[in-house]
């Protein structure tokens, strides 16, 4: 089974949403949105959407704690690793988690739902009792070692950041 290098980031429930004034995108790009996230639209712009997706929400956005990171991203590492993946790095912050993994093709999208899963049933061992992910993830090819090394350096950098990293190697 052939198995390719993905960047897969997965976000929490709440943590994007239509309207966000940090920039956004719409599913499939189906609506254009001037800016994003390092030049975001003019305030006020979406306010109207972001306020009617904030009303849908079931629970407030998610933010992990810092004392529970660790976990999450233990739990990830151990399903993804479980299910026959790669692991190179991860970084969970507040409403994020990155990964750097190689998997097979035809999984990038099932084997991080079942690792969000498992990473879930393990916070709620823990005490946590609401939802905690975001529908869907996003996993981008890696396209060579360039972008390899790129994805890697940018998770590694998001300790600074506050969020638990963990790196192949460094943990030994």
């Amino acid at each position: 089974m052939e198995q390719t290098w993905y960047h897969v980031i997965l976000t929490t429930y709440g943590a994007w949403l239509y309207g966000d004034p940090r920039g956004f995108r719409t599913r499939h790009h189906r609506e254009h949105i001037e800016g994003d996230y390092k030049n975001p639209p003019p305030p006020g712009t979406f306010a109207h959407g972001e306020q009617r997706s904030r009303d849908s929400l079931k629970q407030p956005p998610v933010v992990i704690p810092p004392n529970l990171r660790q976990v999450v991203g233990l739990a990830i590492k151990e399903r993804l690793t479980g299910l026959g993946a790669l692991l190179i790095a991860i970084a969970v912050a507040g409403q994020h988690a990155h990964i750097l993994v190689k998997m097979p093709m035809r999984q990038r999208r099932a084997w991080p739902g079942v690792a969000k899963r498992h990473a879930w049933f393990v916070l709620r061992g823990h005490g946590w009792k609401s939802k905690l992910w975001g529908k869907r993830g996003k996993a981008v090819p890696i396209r060579d070692r360039a972008h390899q090394l790129n994805v890697y350096h940018y998770i590694e950098r998001h300790a600074r950041q506050g969020a638990w990293v963990w790196l192949w190697g460094k943990d030994r």
